[in-house]
């Protein structure tokens, strides 16, 4: 039933949507948490720290900001399948997983500089797609770059997923040395404008050098996993290996644009994985960048799987265990 609710197209599923995202965060704004110990709060990045001097000490500012946020990446993620269509199918679903898969864990609604990374990284990948049967050199990978390296001036980790600009020239076009060359510019170059404004205005680089390094290799607080918490996520990773082999085994059928975005969808989702599990400076906030490549696989199943009763039952499971989370948390 709720399956069948959500896979429309028309107002009343937009609604469904936003509703569903207001009532995930609604206690968020009614009893806002500052934020906690994390690497990235106790030795800021540039912009984030900007960020936080204009919040001021409101956590509600904060809750109010990551909210946006949030919006504003629900809109992106509809755009981008709108604008590739590489679902091959009008749906509002990868919004919707967006949004379940975010609130996993409540305790990320708070400003943080994870979701603007997120921000940045949607942009990247759309430039990224951008370049698709483009004729000459794609200045595309140059703003991929800037857009990852500006995402990372919020969230140090970012900085990783530079690799999908390499992976997007080796995956849409014929390598050749200058794209390669112009993606690493776009990289280089917020820093190089970041370090020089610091030498103007004579403040400690050395800090700042530090302050890079803590964001990637420091170890961050942990978290705390309920046991609720830990049955959904076994749950959930249970459903998202049905998606993604349901995606799989469906590649092939795809056309070539199609195919290609999922695959490095899947390479950003091994680049977000591997970020989680190797670094110590990451945490469970890293779910606003795994949430990314996940809703689409999750949609693309939920879009296209022949049989009613299964979907409609894992689905509805989904969505009703991270309501309970949620429930839970306020009580």
């Amino acid at each position: 039933m709720l399956l069948r609710l959500f896979r429309g197209t028309g107002p009343g599923v937009i609604f469904l949507t936003g509703l569903t995202l207001a009532g995930l965060w609604i206690s968020a704004f009614i009893d806002p948490q500052a934020p906690g110990q994390a690497v990235y709060e106790t030795n800021p990045m540039p912009l984030y720290s900007l960020l936080r001097y204009i919040a001021g000490t409101s956590p509600l500012a904060g809750v109010i900001f990551s909210f946006a946020m949030m919006v504003v990446m629900v809109f992106l993620i509809t755009w981008f399948n709108t604008s590739v269509f590489f679902i091959n199918e009008r749906t509002f679903l990868p919004a919707l997983f967006f949004i379940l898969i975010c609130g996993l864990y409540p305790e990320c609604r708070v400003m943080n500089p994870v979701l603007p990374g997120a921000l940045f990284l949607m942009l990247a990948l759309i430039r990224i797609m951008n370049t698709y049967r483009i004729s000459g050199t794609a200045f595309n990978f140059f703003d991929a770059g800037i857009l990852i390296s500006a995402g990372s001036l919020f969230y140090m980790n970012l900085i990783w997923f530079w690799l999908l600009v390499i992976i997007g020239i080796a995956l849409l076009r014929t390598w050749n040395l200058k794209e390669t060359a112009i993606s690493v510019l776009g990289l280089i170059t917020p820093y190089i404008l970041i370090l020089g404004l610091y030498y103007v205005l004579g403040k400690d680089i050395g800090a700042y050098l530090a302050d890079i390094r803590i964001n990637l290799f420091g170890e961050t607080q942990g978290y705390d996993f309920s046991r609720l918490t830990i049955i959904v996520l076994i749950l959930w990773a249970l459903v998202f290996l049905v998606c993604l082999s349901f995606l799989v085994m469906k590649m092939n059928t795809k056309k070539i644009k199609s195919r290609k975005t999922f695959f490095l969808l899947l390479w950003s989702l091994v680049v977000a994985s591997a970020i989680y599990f190797l670094l110590p400076s990451a945490s469970v906030e890293t779910i606003y960048l795994t949430g990314i490549p996940a809703c689409y696989i999750m949609a693309h199943y939920f879009v296209f799987a022949r049989k009613k009763l299964m979907p409609e039952i894992m689905f509805s499971g989904f969505f009703l265990l991270v309501v309970l989370i949620h429930v839970l948390f306020v009580l």
